[in-house]
Formats: structure tokens, C-alpha cells, sequence
């Protein structure tokens, strides 16, 4: 699995792509693989009443990775036990399970997320 960057022909950047850019409305056509790059700690908070099946704390960044002189950013999890202060370099590491499928009222299988967190480099 990759985490994927969006680009439109006029060349406006986004996390997450949409079929459309939210800047002009042209399809955004090509994906930028973030996955391999390092971004940059914008700013981070730790989350002491998360919802049922998400791990307690919970530490989120907003990071910015730099694309071709672009800055474009994406929010996550940091991985257990992470301490980063804003300023500092992360990157994105493959997760299998974001949070427990089986936590909660709803079916697991809708619950099953996976996709990416945050380590500092």
C-alpha cells in the first residue's frame, strides 16, 4: 500500500487526491508516492479520550512533505511512543490495523483500517 499525493494539470497539490481538484475542478491526474519521502512536523497533540478501538493516548501530527518546492500536507498517527516537537523529521510507516476492528458497535469488518503513521526519523 502507498500513500499517494494528488496532482492536477495546473499543478495544484493535494493529500488526500480527489477525483477533482479542490482548486480548480480539473481531474487530478497524476500520484506522487509519499510513502518513500520524509515530511516535516508541523504541529502534534496527544488525544487521551479516543473513540472505542483507537489506542489510548493517541498522538497525531500534521506533517508537510516537501514535492518539487511544494509543500503539502497530511495528518496521522505517531507511532507508539514517538515524542516529536514541531520542526522535527517523520516519516510515514505502514500500519496494518489503525485501530481494533472488534471495539465498538458497528460490523469489524467496516472498522478494519489500515494505512500509515508517523516515526521520527
Amino acid at each position: 500500500m502507498s500513500m499517494h499525493a494528488h496532482r492536477c494539470p495546473n499543478g495544484h497539490l493535494t493529500y488526500p487526491g480527489h477525483e477533482l481538484c479542490p482548486d480548480c475542478g480539473e481531474a487530478q491526474t497524476d500520484e506522487i508516492d509519499l510513502s518513500d519521502r520524509t515530511a516535516t512536523v508541523v504541529t502534534w497533540t496527544t488525544n487521551t479520550a479516543t473513540p472505542p478501538g483507537v489506542r489510548q493516548p493517541n498522538s497525531l501530527a500534521i506533517v508537510a512533505f516537501s514535492v518539487e518546492g511544494e509543500s503539502v500536507r497530511a495528518i496521522g498517527q505517531l507511532v507508539e511512543d514517538a515524542e516529536v516537537d514541531i520542526g522535527d523529521e517523520v516519516r510515514p510507516v505502514y500500519a496494518e490495523e489503525l485501530r481494533d476492528p472488534e471495539a465498538g458497535i458497528r460490523e469489524p469488518a467496516s472498522q478494519e483500517w489500515d494505512g500509515y503513521r508517523f516515526e521520527p526519523v
